[in-house]
């Protein structure tokens, strides 16, 4: 699959995996809590059942994310990014976060200014991955939810995406694996975030 440049009118944002290095964080410290239960563990996975539970603990309202949040990235190539496309495109956040966690983490790293829409775990009656946020971002931005392009590091994102009519990017820098996101329908996948303005700009 690849994506329709001429299509994309507005891009919107998960955040966690995406934006924020939180996911990693969290199966990190989780991965060190599990390994004296290792053999307690189907197939001894550390890992896997640390993704897992991290991926459950992401409710609605969990402030625990603030505590570990960084912005994702190795050579701060996320803001640049988002600066050169924030130039051409109207962009916004969609996120199963809360509001305070999610604006908190705008906030901290001076983001906030650069999306026109923030949705948020309440801001509609469902989040991801029902395609409710990305239309509510939509109709903010007034751009078709259909000349959207929905950025996410996991299948939710990319389902959410499909639902609303969006065109998707897959990221790997974030929970999903390649081949899920690619089974979800994802468009494109990249390997960072970082990297989509080299795609929808032509930056090297």
């Amino acid at each position: 699959m690849a994506l329709d440049l001429e299509r994309i009118a507005a891009i919107c944002f998960d955040v966690d995996g995406t934006l924020s290095d939180t996911d990693d964080l969290w199966v990190h410290r989780m991965q060190r809590v599990l390994i004296p239960l290792r053999d307690l563990l189907p197939g001894r996975q550390t890992l896997r059942t640390a993704r897992w539970l991290v991926m459950g603990l992401e409710t609605p309202g969990n402030l625990g994310y603030e505590v570990l949040d960084r912005l994702n990235l190795d050579d701060e190539g996320v803001s640049p990014m988002l600066a050169a496309l924030q130039a051409r495109y109207p962009l916004a956040i969609v996120s199963a976060r809360g509001e305070q966690s999610t604006l908190h983490f705008l906030e901290e790293f001076d983001l906030l200014p650069r999306f026109g829409a923030i949705a948020t775990a309440l801001t509609s009656r469902h989040t991801k991955p029902f395609p409710d946020p990305i239309l509510w971002a939509a109709g903010r931005l007034n751009v078709p939810a259909e000349h959207c392009l929905m950025v996410g590091d996991t299948t939710v994102d990319i389902r959410a995406g499909k639902a609303a009519g969006a065109q998707t990017v897959g990221v790997l820098c974030g929970f999903g694996s390649e081949r899920e996101l690619r089974r979800a329908g994802a468009d494109l996948i990249l390997p960072t975030t970082a990297q989509l303005d080299e795609v929808l700009l032509g930056r090297n």
